[in-house]
């Protein structure tokens, strides 16, 4: 029963599963706001063109062929989605953030969460630097390999943050 005046306290698990649930909903709403504002043109078919482009290409310096589109400026548009996707998500970290500091939610929580908006954001800035201006085929494989420094600092800022928690 409620006592007026006094707010009922969340357990830590069951504010836990409103964070998942607003996480996945919100996720969930920025797609469908994408593949809507994509609509005079056929996302599901895009992707299908994107995947069967794709063709085993050398990859510089190294000697090794792993897939790339055979032409990778034909999908700026796809990249453009990519790049709308990972601001979206970087955003619903932030706010999933907020939301962990006003309700007091534990620090690997919290440093789980500042790892997820460094590598949303790290994404889309590597999307924009490298996919929507793309025109050699070696560029893709730079932001691949940009995408997993950025994946490696996202979980650096995260080991730091609970380094310094432990004082």
């Amino acid at each position: 029963m409620f006592i007026i005046g006094k707010k009922p306290k969340l357990t830590s698990s069951r504010q836990e599963f409103l964070f998942t649930a607003i996480y996945i909903g919100a996720v969930l709403i920025s797609l469908a706001v994408i593949y809507i504002s994509y609509l005079p043109h056929s996302l599901w078919n895009d992707i299908v063109a994107f995947f069967m482009t794709l063709t085993l290409s050398p990859v510089p310096s190294i000697g090794i062929a792993l897939p790339a589109p055979s032409n990778p400026a034909v999908h700026t548009n796809l990249f453009l989605v990519g790049f709308q996707f990972a601001i979206a998500v970087g955003i619903i970290e932030i706010i999933v953030l907020f939301l962990r500091i006003v309700f007091h939610s534990s620090i690997s929580r919290k440093a789980e969460t500042i790892e997820n908006i460094v590598f949303w954001l790290g994404t889309a800035y590597l999307i924009t630097a490298y996919l929507l201006n793309i025109t050699v085929v070696a560029e893709w494989f730079v932001f691949w390999a940009g995408l997993l420094l950025v994946f490696g600092l996202a979980l650096v800022v995260r080991a730091f943050i609970l380094i310094a928690s432990r004082r």
